[in-house]
């Protein structure tokens, strides 16, 4: 076998192969007389089969065995010789004359191909010493663990029937039937459905003309679906609904006290307090983590730059856009809402990509260099918690991920990152930044965040 590097640009790279063919003869012949000690064939004893006969029933089929074969040795062959990272799998181009295909599944022909590769830059890994991340710092307070828990006391109070209208706070029993156009429209009907007056959980304005209703009335509500609806086929339309009223319920008191723990499984109040305060204080620390990596990756991304594999950030850049066309879709949203053009936004979108590849790289060789290792018991543990989001279907989602080897490197890439940026945090000097609740929470650049990090 002979391998030729015929292109060295970049990071791209293309080697001819040819496999003479007496050698391809000689490999064909091989296999065939293995073959001859396994298979049956009617008026010849086991074993006793001449391979020429072989040749003329199994000749093409083992033919192709053996080009496959040629072709993952000298994959490796090429791998190897030359120490390469590939970003890609190879990609192998065959001649496309069919008669030359012919003559070398016949052996009367040289096999002859073209290997393109894709290899991953090589960069050196810059001392992180000198740098500084914040970490912003958010105390929990007591007015939001009140607030929490008078959310929490409102979500579970009861309600009963009252007499006299309806006001701000009560909850309406009604039967409606929607119309567009005078016609009525799938999902548009509805009984016994309890409207709480102020929640906003209906289309704008329906709570607002419940305002004053009593049980037993009747009342034509005109709205209008938002422009973002979800449902794409009723954004932006009038619609009129027959609104038929059965009851109304007034809310009963607001009480935060053991009772209402003992709701959550809680013994007493002060333990109710302890868990919500310990729930809001994981949330701060998870935003907390997302900020501080944000700021890290921020530092990592100003200090590479190299050359990124265009297959890489091309698939990147795709797993992106469809999701931003969907998003986009979903809320029946165009790019001049946005105040921008579809070109301008795949130039901000693909710059991400390359942020994304360029980091997911650095990340990935700071993790060779130290060494870190995602265990199977990790990985189990993180496949565990992703089936318990699916309750019912956990057999179906296990066995999925189980027979899918690129679904469970998913799982693990993510607990491999976090442990690269565990062991960069440590190298780096971290600073803590006391800040509020909202500028915890404050918005964050679309470059920023989770969506700057490869495979977060």
């Amino acid at each position: 076998m002979q391998v030729t590097e015929t292109l060295s640009q970049g990071l791209k790279k293309e080697f001819k192969v040819v496999l003479p063919a007496t050698e391809l003869e000689q490999r064909l012949t091989n296999e065939l007389s293995t073959l001859k000690n396994r298979v049956q064939i009617n008026g010849f004893r086991p074993g006793k089969v001449p391979v020429t006969h072989l040749r003329r029933v199994y000749g093409r089929s083992v033919m192709a065995d053996v080009v496959q074969n040629a072709v993952n040795e000298a994959n490796r062959k090429i791998v190897e010789d030359n120490s390469l990272k590939l970003a890609f799998e190879p990609q192998v181009q065959f001649p496309e004359s069919k008669e030359e295909v012919e003559q070398v599944m016949d052996a009367k022909s040289d096999l002859a191909f073209t290997v393109s590769l894709e290899v991953l830059p090589t960069f050196e890994l810059v001392d992180l010493s000198g740098v500084e991340v914040k970490k912003p710092v958010t105390e929990v307070t007591d007015a939001e663990v009140d607030e929490s828990l008078e959310r929490m006391a409102k979500q579970n109070r009861s309600f009963e029937s009252k007499a006299g209208a309806a006001e701000n706070g009560d909850r309406v029993v009604v039967d409606f039937v929607g119309r567009i156009d005078g016609e009525e429209f799938q999902g548009g009907s509805a009984q016994d459905i309890r409207v709480e007056l102020g929640s906003n959980t209906f289309i704008p304005g329906f709570e607002d003309q419940l305002a004053g209703v009593k049980a037993g009335d009747t009342k034509l509500v005109k709205v209008s679906f938002p422009e973002n609806y979800m449902a794409a086929h009723l954004a932006g339309k009038a619609a009129e609904f027959d609104v038929t009223v059965k009851d109304v319920e007034g809310p009963g008191e607001l009480r935060i006290d053991d009772e209402l723990a003992k709701g959550f499984g809680m013994e007493s109040l002060d333990k109710l307090k302890d868990a919500v305060r310990d729930a809001i204080k994981r949330d701060f620390d998870a935003q907390s983590r997302r900020k501080v990596k944000k700021d890290l990756l921020d530092a990592l991304d100003s200090k590479y730059s190299f050359e990124l594999p265009p297959s890489l950030v091309e698939q990147e850049f795709a797993a992106i856009w469809a999701q931003v066309e969907g998003e986009m879709k979903t809320n029946n949203r165009t790019f001049a809402d946005e105040d921008t053009t579809e070109e301008d936004a795949k130039a901000d979108y693909r710059k991400i990509a390359e942020r994304r590849v360029r980091l997911g790289l650095v990340l990935a060789q700071i993790g060779e260099t130290s060494d870190i290792k995602v265990s199977d018991d990790e990985v189990t543990q993180a496949l565990v918690e992703r089936v318990r989001q699916y309750p019912g279907q956990e057999k179906q989602v296990w066995e999925f991920y189980q027979k899918n080897p690129q679904a469970l490197a998913e799982i693990r890439a993510p607990l491999f990152e976090e442990k690269v940026v565990d062991r960069i945090l440590s190298e780096v000097k971290v600073v803590d930044n006391a800040v509020s609740k909202d500028e915890l929470f404050g918005d964050e650049s679309e470059e920023g965040g989770k969506k700057a990090s490869k495979g977060e």
